[in-house]
């Protein structure tokens, strides 16, 4: 599935299911909350923090890849509202990352 078929199948879901979007505000801030829930996987997961309830532990890869995938669903809908095309963003997007870091990370001594 490329970009431009993820949104439309997420227009098509909001069609069907959804009744309608939220507005940006609301998806700005559901964003902010679905960002929240996977920094507090991650942290748990990669970082000092640990579970609370230890057999959360054994699901955090799916529940991790489950966030992931509400954090993009969400993105989606708000590039939908706006008229925005994602693959034409990430293409300008990796285009500007060549230009201005094609030397930068591979003359870090921090990455070595």
């Amino acid at each position: 599935m490329n970009l431009y078929e993820l949104q439309q199948d997420v227009d098509d879901w909001i069609k069907e299911y959804g009744v309608r979007y939220f507005d940006e505000r609301t998806n700005m801030l559901v964003l902010m909350e679905e960002v929240g829930e996977l920094a507090r996987l991650m942290s748990r997961k990669y970082g000092e923090q640990s579970f609370k309830d230890y057999s959360e532990s054994e699901f955090v890869d799916r529940n991790i890849s489950e966030e992931l995938g509400d954090c993009l669903f969400v993105l989606v809908c708000l590039a939908n509202q706006m008229g925005l095309n994602l693959e034409e963003i990430m293409k300008s997007n990796l285009q500007k990352k060549t230009c201005r870091d094609k030397d930068r990370h591979h003359n870090n001594p921090k990455l070595e």
